[in-house]
């Protein structure tokens, strides 16, 4: 088949960027034509809230990517429907993960099914209602919403989202994949020395953007209780990522719950992909503490690198940490989170949890999610 992905991907940075890429390569590795229509802007600079849109990376081999799509330039989106419509592949995969996407996402899409019925608008949506929430929002996710034929969604919360649109298009769930293109794991010495780290040390990791709804703030107060506990010596937060706002909110909280160099290591930044590893081989334990989540791209990290998680109860976290097997599902509370990491070390349960990850990372294959394309492209052409 013809497939044309339209969505972020090199030079842009992130999980969203490295999904695209990765699920391109997964379709041509069976035999399809694919291409992504990247974006020549993504968002205008004031609307991002991070130091760089762009990585510093090389671009990645074997992977057709075009970039046509401006996110604001309505001009722009029935061309660029236009000339997709004009190559006749039989599957377009817009990838809508933030409403503000919709207007050019969903023009295109619409522009496309316009000017040639037969090619069938199969969406990858990460989210349907967004973490941060604005208005016009659902006016703008709608308006996709009603120009796709399909929805694949990885989690079950993002199903029930589309329910209260009254989506009736066909729909489909598949799990978020495994990235495993980060190269193997290496051991906690090497990954130590990588990232200049004490190798004696025992690292909990938080990994990612910080950004409010992802609860940072209440791992801080779990690490707290667990120091006013005394079950922190020779242990410390690792957090590899970049602030997206209120860095001063943050560090005032660390300053008044008393913690300092002895508790934390922060290395507020961008993490490229080369040095993803270092930080999960370094590490005993990743810990999510957000407050929601529909599906999460750390998680599917930490499963190929066999680190064990804490997650809070939102979402479709659950669905992919079986709690007690691979990890902690915690509820969304300080205290929970200290329970979780206190037990871990307490009860000794890595081994016991790597060895579970080992058997329970086989079902997050990517032949799964590219199999869910193409089962509702079929079932669409009946």
């Amino acid at each position: 088949m013809k497939i044309r992905i339209l969505g972020p991907a090199h030079p842009y940075r992130g999980g969203i960027a490295k999904f695209d890429e990765v699920l391109a390569s997964a379709f041509a590795r069976e035999g399809h034509d694919v291409k992504i229509v990247n974006f020549t802007l993504q968002y205008p600079s004031f609307l991002f809230p991070g130091e760089t849109q762009y990585t510093r990376m090389a671009a990645p081999e074997g992977i057709a990517i075009e970039r046509r799509i401006n996110s604001v330039n309505p001009l722009n989106w029935p061309a660029v429907g236009r000339e997709i419509a004009a190559e006749r592949p039989e599957l377009v995969i817009p990838r809508f993960w933030m409403p503000f996407m919709g207007p050019s996402l969903g023009t295109i899409a619409g522009t496309v099914r316009r000017r040639s019925p037969k090619i069938r608008i199969i969406a990858l949506t990460d989210n349907i209602v967004p973490h941060e929430h604005h208005t016009g929002d659902r006016a703008l996710t709608r308006y996709f919403l009603q120009r796709t034929d399909g929805i694949v969604y990885m989690s079950n919360e993002v199903g029930q989202d589309l329910d209260s649109f009254g989506y009736r298009g066909v729909r489909a769930m598949s799990p978020h994949p495994i990235y495993d293109t980060y190269g193997p794991a290496i051991s906690k010495t090497e990954a130590c020395a990588a990232l200049g780290l004490d190798p004696t040390v025992e690292y909990v990791l938080f990994f990612g953007f910080i950004r409010d709804y992802k609860g940072f703030d209440l791992l801080l107060e779990a690490w707290a209780i667990l120091k006013a506990q005394g079950r922190t010596q020779g242990r410390k937060l690792l957090v590899g990522g970049e602030y997206y706002g209120n860095r001063e909110r943050y560090e005032s909280l660390m300053q008044r719950l008393g913690l300092g160099e002895e508790d934390l290591v922060i290395h507020d930044r961008y993490i490229e992909e080369t040095e993803v590893r270092n930080y999960f081989c370094a590490s005993d334990l990743v810990v999510q503490p957000y407050r929601s989540a529909t599906q999460s791209g750390v998680t599917q990290v930490a499963y190929h690198f066999e680190v064990p998680m804490v997650v809070t109860r939102v979402g479709g976290l659950p669905e992919i940490v079986p709690d007690g097997e691979v990890g902690y599902v915690t509820p969304v509370s300080a205290e929970g989170i200290a329970r979780a990491i206190a037990d871990f070390y307490e009860l000794r349960k890595a081994t016991e949890f790597r060895a579970r990850i080992a058997v329970e990372k086989r079902r997050f294959g990517w032949e799964a999610l590219t199999g869910t394309f193409l089962r509702l492209y079929d079932e669409i052409k009946k």
